[in-house]
């Protein structure tokens, strides 16, 4: 009996002893709060540091030892060839299934979890505006769209709907949704906001947020703070004193955080009071965190910490700039490569970021990732995303907020909705057709053009199309590569100079397919100065036709061109943007020396080579054709657009191209007309207005959208949609918001 006893009593020591080994982070019946700083304790400087890091997925076998330190999360991409920045972030296209997606992030997590040192989880991240950015997943209207509605119940059973297909697929956190006061409509990305009003903004953000927070995903607001500045410019500096932001600018994001339960927040490119976002310690420590009790984690913008150096030229190098951002009150890097986090670690090692600093940003990311339950679960299971699989419940959702989105603008002699003794209907535009979702959206699952929705209700008419004269009116084009040699290979030769006067030996060479360039937050290779520079192309041009034809430059700053060594255009002169042309006669197949040169002093570069070769600029043909199939239709729809988007601001609010011209010769047929305006933001319409009867405003209505249209132009539902943003009659007004003060 005392040998059986000292036995057990040796085993209870032994199975006491490895439960005390189980380290306290893992330890879920502990409270979140002593597993973090369990964890902290254990961490070195480097793992501290990757846990502040965030970037597109650039795995393709999930074992890559160059992240044993760990990292904060990825943009998962299935795609296999991933090298492209751009790519990595959006991934829009990348046509992999939900269930390839989910795969892959758990391929990527099985690594971290099992085979880093302290195995901490990675949050999967990605972008949910108006819908997941993912194959397969429902494309609801754009957020203006959704703000037209005024309807926080419908937006919350679609938030729901994409919630339920973000987490179906393994994604953690969303960059969504964008709650800045869209304070100017000549701003490109007008059409992500909720419009110029702060309560409704509010409103619409706590309805989106709530609903993917309460299934336990995170939500991350952004640009914070105010991106738009004078004239409408994206990311331009701002200078608001503190009642305008209290007032106007704070409330969407104040009430996201406190009554949404945002653990998130993304901070924008602009300066405020001339400190950069990423950087500002009013900002993000005082208000945000001090007055505010934020207790989520704040994100920058994809390369913002950069900024400092690039835009606002508050900092000297990288490593000062992610000092100043971290010690500012940031709290994760948002980069675009893994190679990025060289130029920013510095000063999380050599002391010039406080061991508190650190400590308390990494707390508040491991804070969420215990929330998250990922280290109890970090695989996600594929129930959901098959029991989702084929159900149409989103559709319905998407349909029913487009329909409720659209906005009577005007309605002469009630054209609208359309009788039912009507035998033939012309439908006009490229828009008609294109189906297109807005910016920040993935493919869709199914789009419904209007063109498709109309010939699907309209069963019993005559469907006439022409796709008229189109948004843009392409005089010219880039040159493609397959007319471009260097020494038998495609492209050109490129030297770029670490000098404005391509002067000395060059500090690169390499070949460029093309010359097709912008360059903004970077220079065009890590080799060279950025925002000063210069560069000489050289090869070979040819030209499938013989003629005169006209070939130029078109870009900012210093550029000329040399054909044969005769210089065609010259503008040596820092410049804005403008193209330049000029008239050279080719003979079909001759190869002709070309050299083109360009340099760029400070800041923000464009080049192209361009050229009239192959450009069918049949804008008047259309345009007739489109007049043709309406005097043979009893009544004319057309369909037109705008272009904006990020990096695309507008400085004129009319119709692009020569659609407004369309449009008066549509209607000089003295047939019935009725204008649908596809786009995100105000339309200047004195040219055309009064020559129509009928204009609906349809924003872009997500994938059934074409559905939706038809409905409310055969009058099976009323269009119930109100204007977010205030449409001015001119761009001299501007801005313009309906609550200025008196």
């Amino acid at each position: 009996m005392r040998l059986v006893s000292i036995f057990l009593f040796v085993i209870f020591l032994f199975v006491k002893t490895s439960a005390q080994k189980v380290p306290d982070y893992k330890n879920p019946k502990l409270p979140i709060e002593q597993r973090v700083n369990d964890l902290l304790s254990r961490m070195t400087p480097k793992e501290k540091f990757w846990q502040l890091f965030m970037i597109p997925s650039d795995f393709d076998q999930p074992d890559s030892a160059k992240y044993k330190n760990g990292i904060f999360g990825f943009q998962v991409s299935t795609n296999s060839n991933n090298n492209g920045a751009a790519q990595q972030l959006l991934n829009y296209k990348s046509g992999e299934s939900g269930l390839q997606l989910l795969r892959k992030i758990n391929s990527i997590q099985k690594y971290f979890v099992e085979q880093t040192r302290l195995g901490i989880p990675i949050i999967a991240f990605d972008e949910a505006l108006h819908g997941l950015v993912r194959e397969g997943a429902t494309a609801f209207p754009q957020s203006i769209a959704l703000a037209a509605t005024f309807d926080t119940a419908l937006m919350k059973s679609m938030a729901t709907a994409i919630a339920t297909e973000t987490k179906a697929r393994g994604i953690k956190q969303i960059l969504s949704p964008v709650v800045n006061i869209a304070s100017d409509v000549r701003w490109g990305r007008t059409e992500e906001t909720y419009g110029e009003d702060p309560f409704l903004s509010s409103e619409m953000g706590v309805a989106y947020v709530s609903a993917f927070e309460k299934m336990n995903i995170i939500t991350t607001p952004k640009h914070f703070l105010a991106n738009v500045g004078d004239g409408g410019r994206d990311s331009y500096p701002i200078h608001f004193n503190e009642r305008l932001l209290e007032e106007i600018y704070f409330p969407p994001f104040k009430s996201c955080f406190q009554r949404g339960g945002s653990r998130s927040v993304m901070t924008s490119y602009n300066s405020l009071d001339g400190t950069a976002s990423t950087s500002n310690p009013w900002l993000l420590t005082k208000k945000l965190k001090g007055d505010w009790k934020f207790s989520g984690f704040a994100i920058s913008d994809a390369g913002a910490v950069g900024g400092t150096i690039v835009l606002h030229h508050t900092a000297k190098d990288y490593p000062e700039s992610g000092e100043q951002a971290i010690n500012a009150g940031l709290d994760v890097i948002f980069q675009t490569q893994y190679d990025h986090y060289k130029l920013f670690i510095p000063p999380f090692l050599n002391g010039k970021i406080s061991k508190e600093r650190i400590d308390d940003a990494v707390g508040r990311v491991l804070k969420a990732k215990f929330e998250l339950g990922l280290f109890e679960q970090p695989y996600v299971s594929d129930d959901l995303i098959q029991k989702i699989s084929g159900d149409k419940s989103a559709k319905n959702v998407a349909r029913q907020a487009a329909i409720e989105s659209i906005v009577l603008l005007k309605n002469d002699k009630n054209i609208l909705p359309l009788r039912n003794d009507l035998n033939s209907i012309a439908v006009i535009g490229a828009d008609a057709s294109e189906g297109r979702l807005g910016g920040y959206s993935g493919n869709g699952n199914g789009v419904v053009t209007i063109l498709e929705g109309i010939k699907k209700r309209g069963v019993n008419k005559k469907i006439n199309y022409a796709v008229g004269c189109g948004r843009k009116s392409e005089e010219w084009k880039v040159v493609d590569s397959k007319f471009l040699s260097h020494d038998g290979r495609p492209g050109l030769q490129a030297e770029y100079f670490n000098n404005v006067s391509l002067q000395g030996n060059p500090e690169l060479i390499r070949i460029d397919e093309q010359i097709n360039f912008h360059w903004t937050l970077y220079s065009p290779d890590p080799k060279i100065n950025n925002g000063f520079y210069s560069v000489r192309w050289r090869g070979k041009i040819k030209s499938s036709q013989s003629g005169k034809i006209k070939i130029g430059l078109e870009g900012n700053d210093g550029f000329r061109l040399y054909i044969n060594d005769q210089l065609i255009v010259d503008q040596w002169s820092k410049q804005s943007y403008r193209s330049k042309l000029a008239d050279f006669y080719f003979e079909k197949d001759k190869l002709y020396d070309l050299r083109v040169e360009f340099y760029q002093p400070v800041g923000n570069a464009h080049i192209k080579l361009v050229w009239n070769a192959e450009v069918e600029n049949d804008w008047q043909k259309k345009i007739e054709e489109a007049v043709s199939i309406t005097k043979s239709s009893d009544v004319a729809i057309v369909v037109c657009g705008i272009q904006e988007g990020e990096f695309q601001d507008r400085a004129m609010l009319t119709l692009p191209g020569h659609q407004e011209e369309m449009i008066n010769a549509v209607a000089a047929t003295g047939k019935p007309v009725i204008i649908l305006l596809v786009g995100g933001s105000a339309v200047v319409m004195n040219n055309w207005m009064d020559n129509v009867d009928g204009i609906l405003d349809v924003w872009y209505p997500g994938e059934e959208g074409g559905n939706a249209v038809a409905s409310i132009l055969f009058g099976d539902e009323n269009p119930s949609g109100r204007l977010p943003i205030t449409f001015p009659v001119s761009e001299a007004q501007l801005p313009l918001v309906y609550n200025h003060k008196p």
